[in-house]
This record gives structure tokens, sequence and C-alpha cells, in this order.
């Protein structure tokens, strides 16, 4: 019996020696949080996520929607860096991400749709998958492309979808007269008795301004030439894309006696 107490005893002075104490739950320590991509849904073989990579549907993580972050981001593959339009629609989603081809605040100035109660997007990602669907803009004739870059995220030189208050002030006073193939500047305004302006030619080589004037059916690309501001006429090639507008890319381009039997011109004159 004696044996046994000085066991316990022994036990007791080992626990006792030895005591370790209980240890609080911290609640510091977090697992790092593993982003959820969205992604495109579109194609039928490849996939873009919100961070610029594209990558085919087999390489997607099935846990985070994610592309695999190897390859190249913000990719412009098949783009026309010009006219900001694509012949891929998960392409046309990469390019339209990159920082700095889109700003931020301007694309969350756009509408979703044309009517006035429409919307506008809520962020760049949702920007850049809308406008880079096929639109009203991307067709002519309302059953053709206008090219085969149809994938288009190009924003409009004015978000509002209305003219520039200060390039109609520009205007007054100056008559547009919308000239027939083949036809210059000086030989329109001289046969309904005006004189042309070539200094206004600057004011009308915007969109909207040209869309004000002329019945376009197609869209607004860059030009790919020194005859503009112009509307391409309808009866041209396919390839000239017919029915689209013009607008001059570099303005000190601009000319006033051209020859383009493909296209019809804005004259100003006054």
């Amino acid at each position: 019996m004696r044996f046994c107490w000085n066991f316990l005893q022994i036990i007791f002075l080992f626990l006792h020696c030895f005591h370790f104490p209980a240890r609080a739950i911290r609640s510091d320590i977090g697992l790092p949080e593993r982003k959820i991509c969205r992604n495109t849904v579109q194609g039928r073989y490849l996939l873009s996520d919100d961070n610029g990579h594209v990558c085919d549907a087999l390489s997607v993580d099935q846990w985070s929607r994610c592309c695999p972050g190897s390859g190249e981001k913000y990719s412009c593959q098949g783009c026309n860096i010009v006219s900001q339009c694509c012949n891929t629609y998960e392409y046309c989603v990469s390019c339209c991400l990159n920082p700095a081809r889109t700003q931020q605040e301007l694309a969350l100035q756009v509408k979703i749709a044309k009517p006035v109660s429409a919307g506008t997007y809520a962020s760049v990602f949702d920007f850049c998958a809308g406008r880079c669907r096929h639109s009203s803009e991307s067709v002519v004739h309302e059953n053709a492309y206008v090219s085969d870059f149809h994938h288009c995220f190009s924003l409009r030189s004015n978000t509002s979808g209305t003219l520039d208050g200060h390039s109609e002030a520009r205007l007054n006073g100056i008559n547009v007269v919308i000239g027939r193939q083949g036809e210059t500047c000086n030989s329109v305004c001289k046969s309904k008795g005006l004189s042309c302006v070539p200094s206004k030619l600057l004011v009308l080589n915007k969109c909207e301004i040209i869309q004000k004037y002329m019945s376009c059916k197609g869209s607004c690309l860059a030009s790919m030439g020194s005859d503009q501001p112009a509307e391409v006429a309808e009866d041209a090639p396919r390839h000239l894309n017919p029915g689209t507008l013009s607008p001059v890319h570099n303005s000190s381009t601009l000319i006033v006696d051209v020859q383009e039997p493909l296209e019809k011109l804005e004259m100003p004159s006054n």
C-alpha cells in the first residue's frame, strides 16, 4: 500500500514539473483565399478569364475556373490593334482587358444597350465580354458581317451616345453636303452655289458627326487611307466593309480633292 502511494506521488510530481498549459485557438491565422475567376462561356473550345488569360476548356481549373497563369496575359492574337477588332471572341476579351487599351472609368460609363433606361457595365470584364459579342455594329444589311474581324471592343468617342456640343457649335453656319461617288469637296460645294471649307473637315472627323449626316448601316472603323472621313458605299466589294464609316486615324492627313469611286464624302460648305 505504501508502494502504491509513493508511485502516485511520483506521477503527481512528474505532471507538476512538466505541466503543459492549454493553448488557445488562434483566430489570426487563416488559409489564403483562392480567387474564383469569371470567364466567358460563348466559345466551344476556348475560354477567357477575368485575369486576361485565354485557354482551352480542358485546361481551365475546375475549382477556380481560372486559366493557367503561365500563358500570355492580355493576348491580342488575331486582333487588328488599330480598329480594335478581332477574329476570335475570347482573344477580343483578353485584349480588351488590358488596362493600356481600355480605361476603366470610361468603360463603366458605357450603356449595355441603346435604350435610355439601359444600365451601364458593372466591371471592365462585363464591358469586354459584352462589347466583343456580335452586335448591330458588327453586321451590314442585317445578314453579313462587316469583316472577319467582327469582335470589337473599341470605346465610342462619346460614351453617352450623344453629340459633343462643342463640335456641334463649331459647325454653326456650315452646310454639310454629301457628295456622290467620285466627286470632290470643291465640285460638290460649287454645284450648290457654296464654297468648300477644308478646315471644318476636322470637326466632321468623328463617328457621331458622320452618323448624323449619313445613313450608314455598318459600324465605325478606323481609316486605312487618307481619303476620309467618309462612308464606304453599300455596293463596294465585301472586303472593303460596305456601309461602314471611316474617320481619319491621323487628322493631319485630311485632304479634300479625292477621286475615290467607292466612297461618299462629307463636304463642309458655306
